[in-house]
């Protein structure tokens, strides 16, 4: 990575980068220098459709199954021996803690085991930080919307470590918003993306569920009250639904969540003075929400970045450059512990060096 992506110069690193905070079994190698050498990514959707979600209890199992072979896979891509290897990053939290403490624990033994660092990341920090994968990388400081199954939060990053959360969701978070309507629909888990797909057979203004707190001052959200629209007009419309009333509805949900991120977004944008946005997490993939807020950045005369699709979702390439970007500022764990934490506030972080 170069020193314009927001890395400091000095000797190449090579870092081993592992996630495992929910259903996805990840390892990727960065190279400082060179870039991404390889990424794996096992999913285990099709283990947990059968059960409408994630059951962590699974999750943890299959990850012990998937980690070391995803390792061997990831290192062989890259031509990179273990012994090449200058730090280990893994992913600390927050997620499910069994999931966690698998990628944690091989994390931290691999590390120990080859006498390098071990970098604990933040799942979140991992995301805001993943469009630097890209040759076109924002600069510091810039607007963030970090939007996913999880979280929904407007962030001004100033700097690695550095963040000042403008506001969150109150409640559900917009992926769950997703994932939640597109069950009341019956749509197949997971639920996110069938829905914006249905979505693109909808005709607009059919159907025009509430943009949560948008008419209201702040950087705020909510979405419970989306999901509770949706539900009533699924029950209303009762056995009379068929698939294009299912895509009108899949239309107005998207369009609403759409119009409430963007509005709340543009917003922050013209409060800040920022002309620097990332968008990342899962729901950055939605192509209508790229669309709205590209649209809404370039009448700022605003630069949007995005991370490419791939890395939108849980992937162990931005752990890799989480991990790289703390490895290089001095961050790196110096104790044996392993660590794991279900909940971790990302506004706990600091800089590497600041207490």
């Amino acid at each position: 990575m170069r020193d314009s992506k927001g890395f400091k110069g000095g000797c190449p690193l090579r870092i081993l980068g592992i996630e495992s905070s929910c259903d996805e079994s990840a390892v990727a190698v960065l190279d400082s220098d060179r870039g991404l050498l390889s990424h794996e990514l096992f999913s285990q959707v099709d283990l947990h459709r059968l059960y409408g979600g994630v059951v962590p209890e699974l999750a943890s199992r299959d990850h012990v199954q998937r980690l070391l072979p995803l390792v061997r896979q990831a290192l062989a891509k890259a031509q990179t021996p273990a012994s090449q290897l200058d730090g280990v990053a893994y992913t600390a939290g927050p997620g499910l803690v069994g999931a966690l403490l698998t990628g944690a624990a091989l994390g931290r033994s691999l590390a120990y085991a080859l006498g390098v660092p071990a970098v604990p990341v933040h799942h979140l920090e991992g995301h805001l930080l993943a469009p630097l994968l890209e040759e076109r990388a924002p600069p510091f400081p810039h607007l963030a919307l970090l939007v996913s199954g999880g979280h929904t939060m407007l962030i001004v990053v100033r700097a690695l470590g550095d963040y000042q959360l403008l506001g969150e969701t109150r409640d559900d978070a917009a992926g769950e918003a997703f994932d939640k309507s597109a069950k009341l629909l019956g749509l197949p888990y997971p639920g996110g993306p069938e829905l914006a797909r249905l979505a693109e057979g909808g005709r607009a203004g059919v159907f025009e569920f509430p943009r949560p707190m948008l008419d209201r001052a702040g950087f705020e959200f909510s979405f419970s009250g989306l999901k509770t629209a949706v539900m009533l007009a699924v029950r209303e419309a009762g056995a009379a639904i068929n698939d294009p009333l299912r895509a009108n509805i899949a239309r107005g949900v998207q369009d609403a969540i759409v119009d409430t991120l963007v509005g709340k977004t543009a917003r922050a944008l013209d409060e800040t003075g920022l002309n620097h946005l990332v968008v990342a997490g899962g729901v950055s993939a939605n192509r209508a929400l790229r669309e709205a807020l590209q649209a809404a950045a370039t009448a700022r005369g605003a630069e949007i970045y995005f991370p490419r699709f791939e890395f939108c979702t849980d992937n162990a390439a931005m752990i890799a450059v989480a991990g790289m970007a703390r490895l290089q500022q001095g961050g790196a764990a110096t104790h044996l512990a392993i660590e794991a934490r279900a909940q971790w506030p990302l506004m706990s972080l600091r800089a590497p060096g600041v207490q």
